[in-house]
Formats: C-alpha cells, sequence, structure tokens
C-alpha cells in the first residue's frame, strides 16, 4: 500500500491532516461516465449550482481561512482576502462563460443560417500549487464546471486538505460528486493523471520546469488541450519619483508579500541611479520592521513561513551563492526559527555581478540592479527567458509608455504592486511563463472548443457546372 499522505503546518511543524492516496483509475471511470450528463444541464442550471458554491464558501469562510492559514503558513489577514476573492472568481468567470463562449445565431437568406457554439473538451485535469490553494483552482475548476467539463483536481501535496475542502463545498453545493474528483498524491500521481488518455486537457499552475515537463510528455498528443501558467523572474522597475515612501512601500509589498511565494511576486529592482540610497535606504528600513511569525500570532505578521524547509534551505543557499558571486548584501536573509521554515527578507545588490542566473527564486529573495539609463532599465528588465509580469515605479506616462511597449510580459502594471491584476483580466505570460493560454478572465476560452455550424432546415442544393447533358446519358 502507497505511504499516507500527510500535511504539516509549516508555521508549526505539527500534524494537520492525512489521508491514503487515492484510487486514481477509479475516479477517472467516474468522471469520464459522469460528464456528459453534466454537460447536457442546461447552462443556467450549471451556473446556478456555481451561485450556490459562492454561497457555501461565504457560509465556510472562517473555517476555510483559517484552514488555509494553518496549511500555508500565510496570515489570516491574506487567507481571508483569498477567500473573498474566491466569491468574486465565481462571479467573474460566470460573466466570461457567457461573453466568451456563448452561442451566437446569424440568420440569412431563404432561411440559412450560421451558428458558433461551445463544447466542453470532457475530463478537465486541475494540477494546482500550493500557493493561493483555494483561489487558483477555483480559476480553473468553475470555468471547467461552466462549460460542461468534468474535473480532476489535484491540490499539492502540501496543501491537500484546503483542496479536499474545496471539492466538498462543490458537493453539497449539488455538483456531482462523481463529476469532480480530488485526487490525493504526490508528484507521481499527478504525473499518471496527465498522461491518462481518458484526460481531455490540462490546466496546471506551477513552475517552469513542471510546466516544461508536462509539455514534453504530452508532444505527441496534440489532442490534449495544455493551458500552463508559470512563474517569471519578474522585474520591477524604479524610477525618478519624489515619493519615496510610497515607492519603497509598493517595492516590499511586490516582493515580501505572501513570503515572495506569489507567481506575480517581483524578484529583481532595477533602479535608476539617482534615487538608489534613498529608494533602497528606504526599503531596507521598511523591510527591516515587517513582523514575521505564525498566522496566529498576537501581534499580527505581515510574513509567514515559506512552504518547507527544503523551500527554507533552497532561498538561503541561494543568497549564499549570490554573495559569493560578487553580490553585496543589503539585507542578509537569515533563519530567525533554526527548525521551521521562516526566512526573513533578504535583498543584495547584484549590480556587479558579471553573471547573473535566469532563475525564479521563490521567497523572500530580492536583487537589485542600478542603472543609469531608462533604455538600460528596459533592457535590463527584458533580460530574462520568462514573461509573466513587469512592473513600473515612477517615471512619467511617457516612459511608462516606453516601459509597457518594450515589456515582454503578460502582466504590465504602473505604481501597482506587481500582483494587482485588473477587474475581468486576463493571467498569463509569454516565454517560460506560460504556452499563449493566459488565465483568469480568459480561461473560459480553453474551457470549450468553438464549434463553426452552417444551417438550414430543409436540404436545398443543385449543381449546375461541369455535369455531362442528359440527353448524352440517354443516348447510352
Amino acid at each position: 500500500m502507497s505511504a499516507t499522505i500527510q500535511s504539516f503546518e509549516p508555521a508549526t511543524g505539527a500534524l494537520l491532516w492525512e489521508a491514503a492516496p487515492s484510487d486514481l483509475a477509479t475516479q477517472i471511470r467516474l468522471v469520464e461516465r459522469s460528464w456528459p450528463a453534466w454537460a447536457a444541464m442546461p447552462s443556467t442550471y450549471r451556473i446556478e449550482t456555481m451561485r450556490r458554491f459562492t454561497n457555501g464558501v461565504r457560509a465556510a469562510e472562517d473555517v476555510l481561512a483559517d484552514l488555509i492559514a494553518r496549511e500555508t503558513g500565510r496570515p489570516l489577514w491574506h487567507t481571508r482576502q483569498e477567500v473573498t476573492e474566491i466569491r468574486e472568481r465565481v462571479d467573474k468567470a460566470v460573466h466570461a462563460y457567457s461573453e466568451r463562449t456563448g452561442q451566437r445565431k446569424l440568420e440569412g437568406a431563404l432561411g440559412t443560417r450560421s451558428a458558433l457554439r461551445h463544447k466542453p473538451h470532457g475530463v478537465m485535469a486541475v494540477v494546482t500549487p500550493h500557493v493561493l490553494p483555494a483561489r487558483i483552482p477555483v480559476d480553473h475548476i468553475v470555468p471547467a464546471l461552466l462549460a460542461g467539463n468534468g474535473v480532476l483536481f489535484k491540490p499539492s501535496e502540501k496543501a491537500p486538505a484546503t483542496g479536499e475542502m474545496l471539492v466538498r463545498l462543490l458537493h453539497e453545493a449539488g455538483v456531482i460528486e462523481d463529476l469532480v474528483q480530488c485526487v490525493i498524491g504526490g508528484p507521481e500521481a499527478a504525473k499518471a493523471l496527465i498522461m491518462d488518455d481518458a484526460v481531455n486537457g490540462v490546466l496546471f499552475t506551477g513552475s517552469s520546469r513542471s510546466g516544461m515537463a508536462i509539455a514534453a510528455s504530452c508532444a505527441t498528443r496534440p489532442g490534449k488541450l495544455l493551458a500552463l501558467e508559470m512563474g517569471g523572474n519578474n522585474p520591477l522597475i524604479a524610477w525618478d519619483t519624489a515619493d519615496i515612501a510610497s515607492a519603497a512601500a509598493l517595492i516590499v509589498q511586490s516582493a515580501f508579500t505572501a513570503s515572495g511565494q506569489h507567481c506575480l511576486s517581483s524578484r529583481r529592482l532595477i533602479v535608476s541611479a539617482t534615487v538608489r540610497d534613498p529608494l533602497v535606504d528606504e526599503v531596507k528600513r521598511m523591510a527591516d520592521r515587517l513582523i514575521i511569525d505564525h498566522p496566529h500570532a498576537d501581534i499580527t505578521p505581515f510574513m509567514g513561513p515559506v512552504a518547507d524547509m527544503d523551500a527554507a534551505d533552497s532561498l538561503t543557499g541561494s543568497f549564499v551563492h549570490l554573495m559569493s558571486n560578487g553580490g553585496r548584501p543589503l539585507k542578509h536573509m537569515q533563519r530567525p526559527f533554526n527548525d521551521l521554515p521562516f526566512v526573513t527578507p533578504g535583498i543584495i545588490d547584484v549590480t556587479a555581478m558579471t553573471e547573473r542566473a535566469d532563475i525564479e527564486h521563490f521567497g523572500p529573495l530580492l536583487q537589485i540592479v542600478t542603472v543609469s539609463s531608462f533604455d538600460e532599465a528596459i533592457a535590463e528588465a527584458n533580460n530574462t527567458r520568462f514573461g509573466l509580469g513587469a512592473t513600473l515605479i515612477g517615471g512619467s506616462p511617457e516612459q511608462y509608455d516606453r516601459f509597457w511597449s518594450a515589456s515582454r510580459a503578460g502582466i504590465v502594471n504602473w505604481n501597482r504592486p506587481s500582483f494587482t491584476l485588473a477587474p475581468n483580466a486576463p493571467l498569463g505570460g509569454v516565454g517560460r511563463s506560460g504556452n499563449h493560454r493566459p488565465g483568469g478572465y480568459y480561461t473560459a476560452d480553453f474551457c470549450a472548443y468553438p464549434v463553426a455550424s452552417a444551417e438550414i432546415e430543409q436540404p436545398r442544393a443543385t449543381i449546375g457546372i461541369g455535369l455531362k447533358p442528359l440527353e448524352i446519358i440517354a443516348d447510352r
């Protein structure tokens, strides 16, 4: 028998949840059998079911937010935001379903018409990370269900309890139990799920390494839809501004919220030489004041731990590597609790490094590069194989226009935190950050495929060219 899957609280080390691995083969058969009946339901029924799910999330808000906080280590104020966003995302998914995949008919002459309708793919695999373990799955699962698909949801093995609760809330809202299955297991379960011939599409959010492995494994299966939302080595350019305090606050928020474990967290601060010293000094002062503690601490923390000890070890090792290769530490990354995966924000100036590795350090590690011209700043921002997010703080409207036009990224912000998304916005990137299937509001686009039709109620046709005369045929 396979080992039990266990989830531990990263902030305390306590065992939070455990369960046996799923019987994946059985789950796939259940979803495969049940989705046609769900797809045949009126769209209004599917929409109303998702509305009931929203009501269930609202009723369970405190319990769900507390569970996410315990399972991820993030502060309660941040997990409450996530639960609130779930309700908002369901509303947006309903609008997107109608707007982007609705039915359209155009009447023509003599009773002809053209039509555009959308069909579900069938069985969809949803594979998500431990970061935002409720909101990210909802971003995939709800649009997939609205379109008429069945879902096999594989939450991260670091956040299975949250995933299980989400699926339970969907079932309680009236979603057919066989239709949505929570796959409990590790990386091997995810691999088996993705490769199964019964799975028609894979909706993935996670690291670029894992996403590229999925793409490679499915290269000979062009009929299997892949929507890959991956990470980024996201740049933040800080240019001339009189409001140093606001600029520093935006930088701290962008780099260190959620312990830097957001796919849109800023990894590289590219700063103008004219504001470098006062701005970086203020960023350091703010970072020094950040409270780092467990989610239920008496004094509300800004940050919690990272995912696990391996993640913490990797981050501190990366900081040492940068120092050893020419980086100048401005704020050392530290481990306040040796036996738990807490790390303090690390800030290091890498301007003098001759080679800077294009790596996504998934945590509160901010690299600084000082430049003398705006063109140099844009070139440095684009000096990456990734292309998820890019942010400008300060600068003029003309400079922002140049920045927006030149940036190779799917999300470009100005004087807002790097992870800010506009309402009804897509979420995705280019290069190693995605495969041109942006999620967010655009998830509806790849949860159903378009079917174009030319229609008329009675057959009506003649062939007026290229036929032999009837008398020739009669003579034979």
